[in-house]
């Protein structure tokens, strides 16, 4: 359940559980704590929300700057990092994002590392101006991430943000708090700024660096992985055109996974005789039944991986 409210300094931008005090013409006001009512526009009333209830909302400031609480969700919360649309320009003030709420995110002049225009996409962190104490986005992202210890294990999987492409990858925001970087082999077609996915860490090295895979490591990767092809295989009636030379970005369509693990999947399933190899790929083995005859060998699907 998230946090009641705490702080406004610090719990602004986030999500609470509170409850509904009364009911008006303006809309339900709920009980903001040691920061009295706080208003809930009537158009985002639940059906049948009474006083008493409570309700998860999302606290913001209002065009005129009031707190106020939604029950809209937006693209982005308080120290998360987001690929976010630019709607509109003021000269001398800066940028406003489309957030997913009414009231536009600003990005302030001095928080954008590069001249934006109308209909360009940012990478950006939602944070509070620790002058005004509103909600602002900021691009300067080195400020804010990589400041505690990276404590990750090697195939522990993360949350990734695409921030930007570089000679070597691409540079991720890792659980929105670290950088990684994944390298280009591990990829198998290209990625854009402000892509969210699933991915794995590969090596944390002595200097903190993280590399980063879009698939995970040992059994738990080669294991669901030798599943569905196996599970392929019997759905195209005991053969697929693809082997280990196959292109990596028709193997990353069909499995959802690197050339390399593909390869170290079905080295595994020819290790196990489940499998073998024709010229035009590979073929689902067969082992002789009871009765003479034969039947496919055992088939065990793991899950599914998340498409991106």
């Amino acid at each position: 359940m998230p946090p009641t409210l705490a702080g406004i300094m610090t719990e602004l931008g986030r999500k609470h559980t509170l409850s509904i005090l009364r009911e008006a013409t303006p809309g339900l006001y709920l009980d903001g704590l040691e920061h009295g009512e706080i208003l809930l526009p009537g158009k985002y009333k639940p059906e049948g929300a009474a006083p008493g209830d409570m309700l998860e909302v999302f606290l913001h400031h209002d065009s005129e700057d009031r707190l106020i609480a939604t029950t809209q969700t937006p693209f982005v919360t308080l120290g998360k990092v987001a690929g976010l649309e630019v709607v509109g320009i003021r000269s001398g003030v800066g940028a406003f994002l489309d957030w997913g709420l009414e009231k536009d995110l600003l990005l302030p002049l001095r928080e954008q590392t590069r001249t934006v225009q109308k209909g360009d996409w940012v990478v950006a962190m939602a944070l509070l101006d620790e002058v005004s104490g509103r909600l602002m986005a900021s691009m300067r992202l080195h400020r804010h991430l990589h400041k505690t210890e990276p404590a990750y294990k090697e195939g522990e999987a993360v949350d990734l943000v695409v921030a930007e492409e570089t000679d070597l990858g691409y540079k991720c925001a890792v659980n929105h708090v670290h950088w990684g970087l994944l390298y280009k082999t591990e990829v198998g077609s290209p990625l854009v700024p402000g892509d969210e996915m699933q991915g794995y860490i590969k090596e944390v090295r002595p200097d903190g660096k993280i590399d980063l895979s879009l698939d995970g490591s040992g059994y738990s990767r080669i294991a669901p992985l030798a599943g569905q092809i196996l599970k392929a295989l019997e759905t195209s009636g005991g053969s697929l055109p693809l082997h280990d030379k196959s292109d990596p970005e028709i193997i990353r369509a069909e499995f959802g996974a690197s050339k390399k693990a593909f390869k170290q999947a079905l080295g595994t399933l020819l290790k196990d005789g489940k499998i073998s190899l024709t010229e035009g790929g590979i073929q689902k083995a067969t082992v002789p039944s009871r009765n003479g005859g034969s039947r496919s060998g055992p088939s065990h699907s793991g899950p599914k991986r998340q498409s991106r």
